[in-house]
């Protein structure tokens, strides 16, 4: 009895030392968590690393000035707003504040907060999308250079960008391959452990409210409380939402996720944008579903697997190739596009945002989205395809839009869905497939249900018609109280000259480009052709290469890398790969021909990735509402053959009128 009661004292005696030392160490280590896209208390790895490191001071800083042309929209900034205060509550049961600031500059902001409280470290997880690369890096390089500890930590992907390359050391530039090779990496179960407490550092630094973030104002509030109808953000929500999609629809998704609205996709889309899901937790709960299926021998719940896992590994190839080629979301990846003849028809693309077509399931996508923030990934690939294909917009505009409006609007996802449709990727839609809404309104909204819900003008339109009003006869058109040009439009272009157009915009590019080889051109492919010169245009943020100097100095093999330039390492071919056509396409021999041709011509030019980004001098603006892209000017070709982005000025066009004839919706 008498030794076992000294072991008991011992113990606590060991225990209550052990407490003083970590009180001790928190006392010490005072550390800045800021967050910024990782809005979640697990598996939050700067969180977690701060909190055992000692004490801490959570921050958010709002910079709109830095946002520039990636300002939110209405709906994301409204999803941001409830997603803060979701983890302000969470934060304050642990024992801490999130601090939140409006600034003008991120870096004045932090090293306030460093003055303040006296910290000694700052830590935050990485983004992957251009402007964030340069900032970050930027800040980083500052923070080092005064003496500050930084780390950075990844809490947004399941593989690093910088650690998938080929077996010559190269960047993939088809998906299959990269997500081939990322499934064949080892990868432990990796789940970082949320802090049970926190302790707050001491010290005063000037706090907004929530509100005074200025995230919404008065005119949106109307508009954004029926969001919260259909939604619910927030890091704890999140979590029942994926509960709830892998024991309930996970099953079934190979066999549903084509249907239009209900349950057939995840709707995990804004929860991953925000951060407020770990996609290490959910890779690692569908993979044990996985594991389950196969050893039931459920084909089914085996291929819904696969192709959700395929999905993920979209989300995980835009941050892939945004940090590759930290130029996409300015020019294509394959070369030759720069000389496509975009029409940069201001018109045109009103009548597109507004669902004004004639063409009712485009029209129907886009008055949805306008509606609600969120349309289905289906729906985006068709509106998104007939704004390029049909109307030959930019497809910069077209991603800039879908920035502003949807609910999970994410830059990187935004950048690969454009340039896929667009045919700016090696492995993406071939430049001349051009699919009929018609078809794809039978294929998959076969009963016209998605139709009549958002063009009520058609709703007592018989389903043989609902895909193609304009080819009903005059007595059912009047049965269903429709008239064409007046309560709903005819179609902006015929199928048939949208398929001319665009087979003549490929012939004059090719020329185009075949004209500028000829020449030897010195015009380097980071230069953007959109032909919209004459519109007026205001600056936008570049991306910069920095040379000959010394890279930051890196605290942990966990930090943020930045891109390496490749030149000439590997010759890689963009010939695009064959695809089967699902829908009615039209079939080109000379354009397939053509495309062999060029494939074959293609020099290192067309896909190589840039140097490391650095904080190139940004032009500040105080423009914060839609504006449509311009083209970059030209520059001339350094002799070393290494391109330097900061010389090329982005201009994007003035901002143009938002507002939708048809009054559904708020303002975004």
């Amino acid at each position: 009895m008498h030794q076992t009661c000294v072991l008991l004292l011992c113990g606590l005696a060991v225990f209550i030392a052990k407490g003083r030392s970590e009180l001790l160490n928190m006392d010490g280590n005072k550390t800045i968590v800021w967050f910024r896209r990782d809005l979640r208390i697990e598996d939050n790895p700067a969180l977690a690393a701060a909190a055992r490191g000692g004490s801490v001071f959570p921050v958010y800083i709002w910079c709109p000035k830095e946002e520039e042309q990636f300002y939110p929209g209405r709906v994301s900034r409204w999803w941001l707003k409830e997603s803060l205060a979701h983890l302000g509550q969470s934060l304050k049961s642990l024992g801490a504040e999130l601090v939140l600031i409006k600034t003008q500059s991120t870096l004045a902001a932090l090293m306030e907060c460093i003055n303040a409280v006296k910290a000694t470290k700052v830590v935050f997880n990485h983004l992957y999308d251009p402007v964030s690369l340069v900032r970050d890096h930027s800040i980083k390089e500052k923070l080092v250079e005064l003496g500050i500890s930084v780390q950075s930590y990844n809490g947004d992907l399941l593989y690093e960008p910088w650690e998938i390359y080929d077996e010559r050391g190269d960047a993939f530039t088809t998906f299959d391959p990269y997500w081939d090779k990322c499934l064949h990496m080892q990868m432990e179960p990796v789940s970082v452990l949320p802090p049970w407490r926190l302790m707050q550092v001491a010290g005063k630094v000037e706090n907004c409210s929530i509100e005074e973030l200025g995230l919404e104002n008065e005119s949106e509030k109307s508009s954004n409380a029926l969001l919260g109808r259909g939604w619910s953000p927030g890091w704890s929500n999140a979590d029942k939402v994926l509960t709830e999609f892998v024991e309930q629809h996970l099953l079934h998704y190979s066999k549903n996720r084509q249907k239009l609205g209900g349950n057939a996709t995840s709707l995990l889309s804004p929860y991953l944008h925000f951060g407020e899901l770990s996609v290490r937790k959910v890779f690692q709960c569908v993979r044990m579903k996985q594991l389950l299926w196969a050893k039931e021998e459920n084909l089914e719940g085996k291929d819904s697997v696969v192709l959700f896992l395929r999905a993920m590994g979209l989300r995980e190839y835009s941050r892939y190739i945004c940090f590759n080629f930290p130029f996409s979301h300015e020019r294509s990846l394959l070369g030759n596009l720069k000389y496509f003849p975009w029409h940069a028809d201001l018109g045109n693309f009103k009548v597109w945002r507004q669902g004004r077509t004639g063409y009712p399931l485009v029209d129907a996508g886009m008055r949805e989205l306008w509606a609600t923030g969120w349309i289905h990934n289906r729906i985006r690939v068709i509106v998104s395809s007939f704004a390029v294909k049909f109307l030959l917009l930019p497809w910069r505009w077209g991603m800039k839009y879908f920035w502003d409006t949807l609910l999970d609007a994410d830059l990187e996802s935004d950048i690969l869905g454009w340039q896929y449709i667009s045919g700016s990727l090696p492995d993406g839609h071939e430049l001349e497939r051009l699919d009929s809404p018609e078809i794809q309104g039978s294929k998959f909204d076969p009963e016209g249900e998605y139709v009549r819900q958002w063009l009520p003008e058609l709703a007592r339109m018989p389903t043989e018609w609902i895909h193609h009003p304009w080819d009903a006869p005059v007595a059912v058109l009047k049965a269903a109280g429709v008239e064409l040009g007046l309560n709903y439009p005819k179609p902006i272009i015929d199928l048939d000259l949208a398929r001319e157009r665009l087979t003549q915009a490929i012939f004059k590019m090719w020329e185009m480009e075949a004209a500028s080889r000829a020449t030897n051109s010195s015009e380097p492919n980071e230069v953007v052709i959109d032909n919209s010169d004459s519109v007026q245009a205001s600056a936008i943020p570049e991306v910069g290469i920095i040379r000959e100097r010394t890279p930051c100095p890196s605290i942990s093999s966990n930090d943020q890398k930045v891109p390496s330039f490749q030149i000439g390492k590997s010759n890689p071919t963009c010939r695009k790969r064959p695809k089967d056509v699902e829908e009615e396409r039209p079939h080109i021999n000379v354009l397939h021909d053509h495309n062999n041709n060029a494939g074959n011509a293609r020099t290192d030019e067309d896909l190589c990735s840039t140097a490391e980004s650095s904080a190139a001098k940004k032009q500040s603006t105080s423009n914060i509402s839609f504006s449509v892209p311009q083209p970059c000017s030209s520059s001339k070709v350094k002799p070393s053959q290494e391109y330097d982005y900061s010389e090329f000025k982005r201009p994007w066009l003035a901002q143009i009128d938002m507002e939708q004839s048809s009054g559904k919706g708020g303002a975004t």
